[in-house]
């Protein structure tokens, strides 16, 4: 027991002292190293030049999300992302993904006589891919110009009307018969036309227009004003990530859009080379196109197209030229071509669409409508 006891006391005059040494020493000051990485980055990233927003430019925005003139409310919010970059002075003012903020400012429902509903929105302020926050003033409206409007109304209603006379004409024929309009000399037919015109014609005076709908993805053309000096940003700064393959070399000639089967301008064709000195061997299995929502289409072998490449095997040590097709979602949205491995479907090289636009100065996408074949 007396053992114990001392023992217990040595170990406590132990902890003591240490205790004692360390609360006698200085006690640790740490300190902060201001450093200029922060500033270097900025530095590579935008130009020297500041640019204001040019009022009289018009921003192309994809919507993200529904604005229905049924289901949404006047001060709902949403966001939609540019989705054309804004140029300014040797560089980007506005990058693609930069997230515009806004507000349902009015909704109108559909009137008589075939006028359409129509949508207010508004917009506040900017966010950009780097978190910089850019006020603004901008507004869109989907209200057609009531000249417009006036045709879309006065066409539709000659359908109508043509459309009740052709009714009513052969409602003439069927109760009086083609022997009683040829001995009233057609006056018969021509009656039915008249009133079966007429019965349309009133009701298209009680027909109502169709509501609005934005649906996501859809692009909306702004014009907004800032009056915030912006700095400029490096080319080579908004360009998006791409991932390379050692041995496989892609060159991508040029980018245009197409209809696809159905009539939809949604089809991206890309024409390419492709050196294949890597140790992979690639079918059109293993090339995909992704968007920025992670969507993946495969290639489309809707097309007609001599060098299509949608249905080839790219062996190892094989150089081939062609064109691969993609049917998507959307084609405003950013898009990388994708080459996977073979066995566990990993990604082995990303080529990004919007760069090799860059590239090729292709500004607009939707210019490229001409529908090629046997290329």
């Amino acid at each position: 027991m007396k053992k114990k006891l001392i023992t217990i006391l040595i170990l406590m005059g132990f902890i003591i002292s240490e205790l004692q040494s360390v609360f006698a020493q200085e006690p640790i000051k740490g300190f902060i190293e201001e450093t200029n990485v922060q500033n270097n980055k900025q530095e590579d990233i935008f130009t020297n030049e500041v640019k204001k927003i040019d009022e009289t430019k018009t921003i192309e925005l994809t919507v993200s999300q529904v604005l229905n003139g049924t289901t949404s409310q006047e001060g709902d919010e949403f966001f939609a992302e540019v989705s054309n970059e804004v140029l300014a002075g040797s560089g980007v003012l506005l990058p693609i993904g930069t997230v515009a903020h806004g507000k349902i400012k009015n909704i109108v429902d559909p009137k008589r006589m075939g006028r359409d509903g129509y949508i207010e929105l508004s917009f506040d302020y900017l966010i950009t891919p780097d978190g910089r926050e850019i006020p603004i003033e901008g507004g869109m409206t989907s209200k057609l110009h009531p000249a417009q409007s006036v045709v879309k109304t006065i066409a539709q209603d000659a359908t109508y009307t043509a459309v009740g006379g052709a009714y009513g004409a052969v409602a003439a024929l069927e109760l009086a018969g083609l022997e009683g309009a040829i001995v009233s000399q057609g006056y018969t037919v021509l009656g039915g036309a008249a009133i079966g015109g007429v019965i349309a014609l009133g009701l298209s005076l009680f027909r109502k227009g169709k509501n609005v709908l934005i649906s996501p993805g859809d692009e909306i053309k702004v014009k907004i004003k800032s009056n915030q000096n912006i700095p400029v940003m490096k080319h080579e700064a908004v360009k998006q990530d791409e991932l390379a393959y050692e041995g496989l070399d892609v060159d991508i000639n040029d980018i245009f859009l197409e209809e696809d089967p159905f009539g939809n301008l949604n089809t991206i064709s890309i024409d390419l080379i492709i050196n294949n000195n890597s140790q992979s061997d690639f079918s059109s299995f293993d090339i995909e196109l992704i968007n920025d929502l992670h969507n993946s289409y495969h290639p489309s072998i809707f097309t007609d197209y001599k060098n299509s490449l949608a249905m080839k095997n790219i062996k190892r040590g094989e150089n081939v030229s062609g064109i691969l097709s993609f049917s998507v979602d959307n084609p405003s949205r950013k898009h990388w071509l994708v080459f996977y491995n073979k066995r566990n479907h990993k990604p082995l090289a990303k080529i990004s669409i919007e760069n090799a636009k860059k590239d090729l100065n292709i500004t607009d996408l939707k210019k490229k409508k001409k529908k090629r074949k046997n290329v």
